[in-house]
């Protein structure tokens, strides 16, 4: 949850951000959400499939009875971090870097969003993952299946694709973003030039008006 709230967040900021970077980079990152952030609800059931129960305290030490389940978790951890070479880095910098153009202070204060999710999904790895096996009912959990390693190899090529080589993805969204870009501003500035002449009505409104009067008003 803490994960797609950091995501969408930065999504939010690309979008309001308002130029093609920025918006490119939010249109990718809401892709890297629905890769990461699903993988990790599939992380998740797989566990819970095992044990019947989402406790933290339950476990420790997984990574020593479910090794490569600790590896793929471990991946996704970084992916949804924003590490680079995996997807969620270049849709974070993206952002940051097209948000910094046009306010470098919303960029500076977006920069701890990025600290605090490595802070949490490691404090999370450490528990579950690292140290003996505490609980003697996770000592016999058997690593993942072929169908479950088939379900997590996909998203996995997915995330490393983006994060080494986005330019198809890039080369698709730049020029919706840019017209998106040109239209929102070209529709703000003629709101700024009507709202700047209070004093003169629209004719379609003066219409209007007398239209709606009653006869013999004037």
């Amino acid at each position: 949850a803490y994960s797609s709230v950091s995501h969408l967040g930065f999504c939010t900021l690309g979008i309001f951000a308002l130029n093609p970077m920025a918006l490119s980079g939010s249109v990718l990152q809401q892709i890297n959400h629905g890769i990461s952030t699903g993988a990790l609800f599939l992380i998740v059931g797989v566990l819970y499939e095992r044990r019947h129960t989402r406790e933290i305290s339950e476990y420790g030490g997984i990574s020593n009875v479910m090794p490569l389940y600790a590896t793929i978790t471990m991946i996704m951890f970084l992916s949804s971090m924003g590490l680079p070479l995996l997807n969620g880095f270049v849709g974070e910098f993206t952002i940051l870097q097209g948000t910094f153009m046009e306010n470098w202070k919303w960029a500076a204060w977006a920069v701890p969003g990025v600290i605090l999710a490595a802070a949490y999904l490691l404090w999370l790895y450490q528990r579950v993952f690292f140290g003996p096996v505490t609980n003697p009912k996770n000592e016999k959990l058997h690593d993942l299946t072929p169908r479950e390693i088939a379900t997590f190899v996909p998203l996995i090529a997915i995330a490393f694709w983006i994060g080494l080589y986005p330019k198809p993805f890039f080369q698709i969204l730049e020029q919706p973003t840019i017209q998106i870009s040109r239209s929102v501003r070209e529709a703000a500035k003629n709101s700024n030039v009507v709202a700047s002449t209070p004093g003169e009505v629209p004719a379609t409104a003066t219409r209007t008006a007398k239209a709606g009067s009653p006869k013999g008003a004037n």
